[in-house]
């Protein structure tokens, strides 16, 4: 799922060639995003568009070759000339006077013609590692003195000759017969920065949608001559903003040194980071471009941006919950709630989404009007759910470019408003870019989490396995790095409740890792289970009668639990049969539709039901997703239940289900199992039936306030 969809999209055509643009935003003035080597498309900006169109108006586009654009195979559709009419062709078609233009790599050639042959239109230029040549002498590749990037070759699954050998593969009769190959090794010369699986990934798949004919036709068009570039250099009265990554080793700094010294610009040098940091290192060059476009945006365009001013007699916390599942929501208030009894005058902001946002708006808590801007994580795991089926890991690794945006918004927030604390319950992108970008963090901050560590399935094979160990080495690092820059990392359970898994080969064992780095608050369950010790009572206040048998069926607040609703309503007649007075409440959640699902005497479906923990306190029988929320309400009060984990979910199959088995709770049942009659007798074998859970210690909200409270 894209992080923000074109407001409006077209074709310009030149020379018989179609070339496909997009717009966002309407605000401010004009950002064009330029194409770079036609082995790659417009997504290559990804992580730009989201953050920028909220500011400004974006614009990108495919250069011909790839993405939505026309492949022609006559080296003048690549050519200077023509480069520099798709770019003014896009401006014209879209309305636009005067832009910013960006340039990554190739696409700074382009910039420096239009800010040379078009200035009126170029209200200022930005280069990212420019493949600018001003000397004639120079080459590319080993002629530079390059040598490729030391990534592990275990990581690049194909075979064939060792992929980082040297720079031969920049050939165009390589590419014809070995292309796959080749762009294995050029994208891993792009990101020489370690855990960089993800970027690698994309171009590769980018590339893959052109083909080496395209790229062989663009190789045949004349470049623009040392000459020409220092000629438009010498033309350009725009401001000019270089970024250069020093590890960069497919343009060298000094090309950038050079365009600033020709055009009188300003360089930053990313000291860690390669050719790509656009997409490797995303929030300072984010903040990069955003700052270089107030400084040259007119005058008579300057917004006032003026943040609430918030009272600062009270200690204030800005409180991220993640919307996966509402239970975060439920423990998060609860916490909440400890810490007002410990500062009664405290303020909370509430940073997240729907439908938690009308949880918390329920609850008279104040959610934060830059919520509106977050990109709903919810809707992008509905997005990549099967039948009972959410690869989560491959999911949460797919959603890079909304964790992007997300933390931009958060920044936002706490570059303008001052707080005393940030809680984060699981915002993974706060908790990864914080540490990528540790000058960024001027707040106390808490780190909350019910798991730790990546978990790889046997089918994902031994890429899979490599990849979330990656992830998982990339998160220890950042914690050996910056010790400090968590100021308390809770993690929302015992040390029990940790698998005893390693985070990968090489890697330390979770649980000995995460004792030594985490405190532990204990489960928090939101509410106290004694409230329902009475069940007569509260069954009576629910309106179920006595001779009823109820089952409470709930799949959260996402999409994805319809397919399993679906099967267990299918169940319903054969069940009733085998438990007389059967009464099922099949509770649908927001995003599903009751009306999808049938409904019969005994059976009844809802979209909501308030206070929905205190129904499963009351019931015979539960019938849940694997989510460790409600599987642990159901665990506190002492009531059975089957628990039916998404296939591919790492944390519902290993992490949540390794609790359960120590707290003795809960029947497991896999999804292809559970056809209408063996799920009847599930039900009729499971309800009412008497359990011995481990007890749910009902303190874990005081003991979870108790060491955010020191932070204040």
């Amino acid at each position: 799922m894209q992080a923000r969809l074109p407001d409006a999209e077209g074709f310009i055509e030149h020379l018989g060639v179609k070339i496909h643009y997009e717009v966002r935003g309407s605000d401010g003035p004009a950002i064009l995003l330029l194409p770079t080597w036609t082995v790659v498309h417009k997504r290559l900006w990804k992580m730009q568009v989201s953050y920028l169109a909220r500011r400004y108006r974006v614009i990108t586009y495919d250069g011909p070759g790839n993405g939505r654009s026309d492949r022609p195979l006559t080296p003048e559709a690549y050519g200077t000339d023509a480069q520099i009419a798709y770019a003014v062709a896009v401006l014209d078609a879209t309305g636009t006077d005067q832009a910013v233009v960006v340039g990554l790599s190739r696409g700074a050639l382009w910039a420096a013609a239009l800010a040379a042959e078009h200035g009126s239109r170029v209200l200022g230029m930005v280069t990212i590692g420019p493949a600018l040549d001003f000397d004639d002498d120079t080459g590319h590749g080993e002629e530079e003195g390059l040598r490729p990037a030391d990534l592990p070759a275990s990581l690049v699954p194909h075979g064939g000759v060792d992929p980082w050998t040297h720079w031969v593969k920049w050939d165009p009769d390589y590419w014809l017969t070995n292309y796959e190959d080749f762009l294995w090794f050029f994208f891993g010369q792009c990101f020489t920065e370690a855990h960089s699986t993800k970027g690698i990934e994309d171009c590769v798949g980018w590339a893959l949608e052109t083909s080496p004919a395209v790229l062989v036709a663009d190789s045949q068009a004349p470049p623009p001559t040392p000459e020409m570039v220092r000629s438009w250099c010498a033309r350009i009265t725009a401001p000019v903003l270089a970024i250069h990554g020093r590890q960069d080793v497919i343009i060298p700094v000094a090309r950038s040194e050079d365009l600033v010294a020709r055009t009188g610009g300003e360089l930053v040098v990313l000291e860690d980071s390669g050719h790509s940091p656009h997409a490797r290192h995303p929030v300072p060059v984010n903040l990069l471009i955003r700052d270089f476009v107030e400084r040259v945006r007119p005058a008579a365009a300057e917004a006032s941006r003026r943040a609430r001013r918030p009272d600062r007699r009270r200690k204030r916390v800005l409180y991220l919950s993640s919307p996966i599942g509402l239970g975060h929501a439920r423990r998060d208030l609860a916490i909440a709630r400890e810490l007002r009894g410990r500062h009664p005058d405290l303020e909370i902001d509430w940073l997240t989404q729907d439908p938690v946002t009308r949880m918390l708006a329920d609850a008279g808590e104040r959610v934060h009007p830059a919520s509106r801007w977050l990109v709903n994580e919810s809707a992008h795991f509905q997005s990549e759910a099967a039948e009972h089926d959410l690869h989560c890991f491959q999911a949460v690794r797919r959603m890079d470019e909304i964790l992007v945006s997300n933390f931009m918004v958060f920044h936002d927030i706490v570059d303008a408003e001052p707080y005393d604390l940030v809680v984060a319950d699981e915002a993974w992108e706060v908790d990864h870019f914080l540490h990528e970008n540790p000058g960024l963090k001027r707040f106390p901050y808490a780190w909350m989490t019910d798991f730790v560590g990546y978990l790889p399935f046997a089918d994902g094979g031994e890429r899979e396995a490599l990849v979330a160990a990656d992830y998982n080495a990339e998160m220890i690092g950042h914690i050996t790095r910056h010790p400090r820059l968590r100021d308390r990392a809770v993690f929302v359970g015992d040390p029990d409740d940790i698998v005893a898994d390693r985070f990968g080969r090489d890697l330390p064992l979770i649980r000995d890792w995460t004792e030594e780095h985490y405190d532990f608050a204990g489960y928090v369950t939101g509410f106290d289970p004694a409230e329902y010790a009475d069940r007569a009572a509260l069954r009576a206040e629910l309106g179920y009668h006595p001779d009823e048998r109820v089952c409470v069926v709930t799949v959260g607040g996402s999409g994805i639990g319809e397919d399993l609703l679906q099967r267990v309503v299918a169940a319903f007649p054969t069940a009733a049969r085998l438990v007389p007075g059967l009464r099922m409440v099949v509770v649908a959640g927001p995003r599903i539709d009751p009306g999808s699902l049938p409904s019969a005497p005994g059976l009844e479906v809802h979209a909501y039901v308030p206070g929905l923990h205190r129904h499963l306190a009351a019931c015979d029988l539960a019938i849940v997703q694997g989510g460790l929320t409600t599987c642990m309400e159901l665990t506190a009060t002492g009531r059975p239940f089957i628990y039916v984990p998404l296939r591919h979910h790492f944390e519902q199959s290993f992490h949540v289900a390794h609790r359960l088995r120590r707290y003795g709770a809960g029947r497991r049942m896999d999804y292809d199992e559970i056809d209408p009659d063996a799920l009847a007798e599930a039900i009729a074998a499971e309800i009412g039936r008497e359990v011995a859970y481990r007890p749910v210690a009902a303190d874990g909200a005081a003991r979870a306030a108790a060491l955010l409270a020191e932070l204040l």
